[in-house]
C-alpha cells in the first residue's frame, strides 16, 4: 500500500469517525478510530495526517492513519 498525505476535514470524537481531505486533491476518505495507529484514537480538524487506504462499496477508507 502507497502511503498519503492529507488533512483531517472532520472528526467526531463521539462516534469516532470522521474525512481526511487527501492533499493530492483526490476524494475525501472516511476514517474510523480503530484505523488511528496513535494511542488516543482521536483526530483533530486541520490535523495533518500520513495514512494508506483502501477500497470499499462506499468509497475509499483510511488505514493504518498516523497523525501529526
Amino acid at each position: 500500500m502507497t502511503l498519503r498525505m492529507g488533512m483531517v476535514k472532520w472528526f467526531d470524537r463521539n462516534h469516532g469517525v470522521g474525512l481526511i481531505a487527501p492533499l493530492d486533491g483526490s476524494s475525501d476518505v472516511f476514517v474510523d478510530r480503530t484505523s488511528i495507529a496513535n494511542s488516543t484514537k482521536l483526530l483533530t480538524e486541520g490535523q495533518n495526517v500520513e495514512f494508506s487506504t483502501y477500497r470499499t462499496s462506499r468509497g475509499p477508507f483510511a488505514t493504518d492513519v498516523i497523525a501529526f
